[in-house]
């Protein structure tokens, strides 16, 4: 896909690409997103389908359920990336229901058998895909 600029789209238009992506996530019934951090950021692909996809519309997310996930090297867990993700959530036709990173991902998962070893990361990935499929309680509502 063509890196996004002004005058790119203003001669070629929206790539095919970008728009079934943006298709895709409209169709779901929700969307989780798994980030790689690059530098406390989203990588540079992510970062131009993105753009491209904003310029369709800026409700990416088409107001779907969206959970949040990173997996760094680090024990910062993704915060610079999750946390500006979650901060314009919302901008972008999101809602988000819940983001976690899990830090120190050498440790924390097994390579051999895919799976998390942590009963700690376990139960908090079972709570981000609970959240997808349970609706958030109202305000004021009695569970």
């Amino acid at each position: 896909m063509p890196i996004y600029s002004i005058d790119r789209e203003t001669q070629d238009g929206i790539p095919k690409q970008a728009r079934n992506f943006f298709d895709k996530i409209g169709a779901a019934d929700a969307v989780l997103v798994s980030f790689a951090e690059h530098n406390g950021s989203v990588t540079a692909p992510w970062k131009n389908i993105f753009d491209w996809m904003s310029r369709i519309d800026m409700k990416v997310w088409h107001n779907k359920p969206v959970a949040m996930l990173a997996a760094t090297p680090s024990p910062r867990a993704g915060a610079g990336v999750l946390g500006g993700k979650e901060h314009m959530a919302p901008f972008f036709g999101a809602d988000l229901r819940v983001a976690k990173g899990i830090g120190k991902r050498a440790e924390a998962w097994s390579t051999a058998n895919r799976t998390l070893l942590q009963a700690d990361d376990i139960a908090a990935l079972d709570a981000v895909l609970n959240a997808l499929v349970v609706a958030p309680a109202i305000e004021g509502e009695v569970a």
